[in-house]
């Protein structure tokens, strides 16, 4: 069944909660520790090689135009990580506002700054400070002044009310416990007619009850995934109309570190929606 006529059925009990999973078994302070410490090592060593691709390899399997990657400062490539390209999803326009959820290095929010051009403006958030710091070291190289990175978290963005047209992310909302506030919080975030343009991962059979709470699972961006139907569906229930889940690469086969991944039938995909 497609996103579309899922959307339509469901749009009918919008009123109802979501059954889809929003939080885990899991420590949410001892995940949040174990993700900083993964990213810091992207940020700090990105030659040593991960479970997920990075860096120019990983933009030429997603899709990103060569000249968009070096255009970029190459501090800002090398810590490239993400399951997806959100710009595939959707066109950005110039001034347009765009928040950038999980900014990491700032690639995605160096390539937002330029297209939406100074008239627009771009808020990149991460709560790794030593993605932030690199990531506001590649804005200045690159000199542009539309784009400021903050620290925060999903769950509570700090970003004003209705404040982007267009909120991006990659790889970043399966890495969160509790969806249905980090959903909500996009939603706040986005003004009325605005829209999210979210890559992530989609995953082909469920991870056991008991694997929920192993926090390798969670940065190996396999726990904390969902199944199609429960991911659109957990969208929906955070507000967002025409909603469409779109499956995308598998941006783990390959790496340098070994990933259980495939296990899972875990793939990139690309989230689409809008707030009425």
């Amino acid at each position: 069944m497609s996103c579309t006529r899922q959307h339509s059925r469901k749009v009918e009990r919008m009123a109802e909660p979501s059954t889809a999973p929003s939080t885990a078994p899991v420590d949410i302070e001892s995940l949040r520790a174990a993700v900083r410490a993964e990213y810091a090592a992207v940020a700090e060593h990105p030659e040593q090689g991960f479970h997920f691709h990075t860096g120019t390899r990983l933009a030429a399997i997603l899709g990103y135009p060569e000249e968009w990657i070096a255009g970029l400062p190459p501090s800002a490539v090398e810590s490239m990580a993400g399951t997806g390209n959100p710009f595939a999803l959707g066109e950005l326009r110039p001034g347009e506002r765009v928040v950038d959820c999980g900014s990491g290095a700032g690639a995605d929010s160096l390539i937002a700054a330029r297209v939406v051009g100074p008239s627009g403006r771009v808020i990149g958030v991460d709560m790794t400070p030593e993605m932030l710091a690199k990531a506001r070291r590649n804005a200045e190289i690159a000199g542009l002044p539309n784009v400021e990175f903050r620290e925060g978290l999903l769950e509570a963005l700090p970003v004003p009310d209705d404040w982007a047209d267009v909120a991006i992310s990659n790889g970043v909302l399966n890495l969160v416990p509790d969806k249905t506030l980090a959903l909500a919080e996009l939603f706040r975030v986005i003004r009325p007619g605005g829209r999210i343009q979210l890559a992530d991962i989609v995953l082909d059979r469920p991870v056991p009850g008991g694997s929920k709470s192993d926090v390798s699972l969670w940065t190996g961006c396999i726990a904390g995934g969902l199944l199609h139907d429960e991911l659109a569906s957990l969208v929906e229930g955070a507000g967002f109309r025409d909603v469409e889940v779109r499956r995308g690469a598998d941006v783990f086969g390959g790496a340098a570190q070994h990933s259980n991944a495939a296990a899972f039938g875990t793939v990139g995909a690309g989230i689409v929606g809008h707030k009425p």
